[in-house]
């Protein structure tokens, strides 16, 4: 495991990190990047949710063959939208750009992530170029070749319950409420862009998830079917907010067929 490796400086603000988690085998190998949640106003790269150990699922998907790079990204308080994305694309970009030094496969880069980081897993997956920014490496391709989101807000304008509160974090994120700028909130909405040429998708949601609810991944799940992206959604009966409540932890799932 490579820790706290830099892989964007920005002017006037903390460097932008990842840890990586490299299988011992030989490559090169699969890489995912995993973005946190934490409403885009807190968590950090080092954990996967409250009902992990540390890095524990980091370090399994390693030890199965596939590399992991868990990154920082601005929050909320630091940057608004779109910075959160600009940052996740340039993490894409300089593993791309250290792909042979790292023994990763350039063309196998997926995205995963959980509630807000499911949020950007999402976009990463959806918008092209006219969103990359240019934090960091510049150059290399920012797209994905798959995506795993975990309890994703898709709507920003339906996620709160009041969308005129300022307050939220929906909110915090646009820097104004999503009643107050209608095409921001549209543009931060994995639903708004989705497309034919979006990658395979796994979905997984809590059906009494009561922060996230479960309408938002089945709202992402029926325009990407309309598009004709493969996707997958499974529903974790009993399953809160960051699976607690759960009696498992997700289920096994078999993955999309390739695309033709």
């Amino acid at each position: 495991m490579l820790a706290g490796v830099p892989y964007a400086a920005l002017p006037g603000a903390r460097p932008l990190e990842l840890d990586l988690y490299l299988p011992s085998g030989p490559g090169p190998v699969p890489v995912v990047v995993f973005l946190h949640g934490g409403g885009w106003r807190l968590g950090s790269r080092h954990s996967a949710g409250p009902q992990f150990t540390g890095s524990a699922p980091f370090e399994r998907l390693a030890e199965a063959g596939i590399a992991v790079a868990a990154l920082d990204y601005r929050l909320s308080g630091e940057a608004v939208w779109p910075a959160q994305l600009h940052d996740a694309k340039a993490a894409v970009r300089w593993l791309r750009s250290r792909a042979d030094e790292l023994d990763v496969d350039p063309d196998r880069v997926a995205a995963w992530g959980e509630s807000a980081g499911g949020h950007l897993a999402a976009l990463l997956g959806l918008t092209g170029p006219d969103l990359d920014g240019d934090v960091g490496v510049t150059g290399p391709s920012s797209t994905v070749c798959a995506v795993v989101a975990w309890y994703p807000p898709t709507d920003l304008a339906t996620v709160p319950a009041d969308p005129s509160d300022a307050t939220t974090r929906e909110a915090q994120l646009l820097g104004a409420a999503p009643a107050d700028v209608p095409e921001l909130a549209a543009q931060a909405s994995p639903v708004t862009h989705a497309g034919p040429a979006a990658p395979p998708f796994l979905l997984l949601h809590g059906d009494p998830d009561r922060m996230v609810g479960h309408r938002q991944s089945e709202l992402l799940h029926a325009a990407l079917t309309a598009a004709g992206t493969p996707v997958e959604l499974v529903t974790l009966p009993g399953a809160d907010h960051m699976w607690l409540g759960s009696p498992t932890q997700p289920p096994p799932h078999s993955p999309a067929p390739p695309r033709s």
